[in-house]
């Protein structure tokens, strides 16, 4: 589900987000009109990977099943 994190838009809205205080934070992004997930992961090193872009409603359900633990 998580890919490599891609320059595809020139701003991106983080509209949602976990709490920083964990050591992986999920954001809920918009941009150009989709939604997708951006999984940051800290240690030593940041590790960033992103969900496929997401038509609104389809992007809302993903977020959901993150927050539920549903999806990973």
């Amino acid at each position: 589900m998580w890919r490599d994190c891609a320059p595809r838009a020139d701003r991106v809205r983080i509209r949602e987000h976990t709490c920083e205080c964990r050591t992986v934070v999920y954001e809920l992004c918009q941009a150009g009109g989709l939604l997708f997930i951006r999984r940051t992961y800290r240690s030593d090193a940041v590790l960033m990977h992103e969900s496929e872009w997401l038509r609104t409603a389809d992007g809302e359900r993903l977020w959901l099943r993150v927050l539920l633990g549903q999806a990973r």
